[in-house]
């Protein structure tokens, strides 16, 4: 059996530890926003990393591992330095210490700490603090999901001719995956549905869904940091998760459709075409 966290609630301590460290990470964060950063690429030119990332990346790790030392860790900067992203039985934090890098290194003012907490390969706590605008959504495995303390409800719209849906254009510039994710927001623009928005960060974007301000959110080629919390955070709020292709959800399948209906979920699985991607655990 899994360790617990401390407490007669087995996770309430981990939830309340984890709300304290990204909302320090989140200040952190604002104050590096008023600096200059300095800028590396990754895997493409539009996939960002700065010194800010790997420092609050720390930061979050450090101290959860003085607090629960027995957990395990996938960290954003940690994969990319060349650590396992494989998630085990062992109670896992996975985390994105900035979500929306390319956002904060504009200055563009939807950037978020993503930590998710699972055991037993299931999502038992979701955090994802947007700090600039001072939103802390929270989830935990049945328990609802909330923002800065107000319970969160999905819209329920099942028709599609009536959603706004979020997606991203993503960070790979390879020219037949760019067409296809063009084609594929047309596809669905041309329902019609009501609009298309991106907020330029996956967890800000599916706590949207869970809020109700947008009806659904798809997207391939994001990783596991972006969708751990904010997959919890949309369930929670009566929301539905799955994979691309209308499948059950698969966290570390690089792809995901979160809606606040299953017949917009379904119907968006009806109509994308899906672009291959290689799993976070392999």
């Amino acid at each position: 059996m899994a360790q617990q966290c401390a407490g007669s609630d087995p996770w309430q301590d981990c939830m309340e530890v984890a709300v304290a460290v990204a909302r320090q990470a989140g200040a952190v964060i604002c104050d590096a926003l008023r600096k200059e950063q300095i800028v590396q690429i990754k895997s493409s030119p539009a996939d960002l990393v700065t010194e800010t990332d790997q420092n609050v990346e720390k930061m979050i790790i450090s101290t959860l591992k003085e607090k629960f030392p027995s957990h395990s860790f996938i960290g954003e900067e940690s994969v990319a330095d060349g650590a396992p992203s494989i998630l085990t039985d062992n109670p896992t934090w996975i985390i994105d210490p900035i979500d929306g890098t390319t956002n904060f290194v504009h200055r563009f003012p939807f950037v978020a700490v993503s930590i998710g907490f699972s055991v037993n390969k299931q999502s038992e706590v979701g955090i994802v603090y947007s700090c600039v605008e001072d939103k802390m959504y929270t989830a935990r495995r049945g328990h609802g999901a909330f923002c800065n303390g107000k319970q969160l409800k999905v819209s329920g719209q099942e028709d599609i001719s009536k959603a706004l849906i979020v997606t991203e254009l993503g960070s790979n510039r390879t020219p037949e995956i760019m067409k296809t994710v063009l084609s594929n927001m047309e596809k669905l623009i041309s329902i019609p549905s009501h609009g298309i928005r991106a907020l330029g960060t996956a967890a800000v974007n599916m706590c949207t869904v869970a809020t109700g301000g947008a009806d659904a959110y798809y997207e391939m080629g994001i990783h596991c940091w972006d969708m751990a919390a904010a997959a919890l955070i949309v369930t929670e709020a009566g929301g539905v998760v799955l994979d691309i292709s209308g499948g059950p959800f698969d966290m570390m399948s690089r792809r995901v459709i979160a809606a606040g209906s299953r017949a917009i979920a379904e119907r968006i699985a009806q109509e994308v075409q899906t672009i291959p991607y290689q799993r976070d655990d392999q």
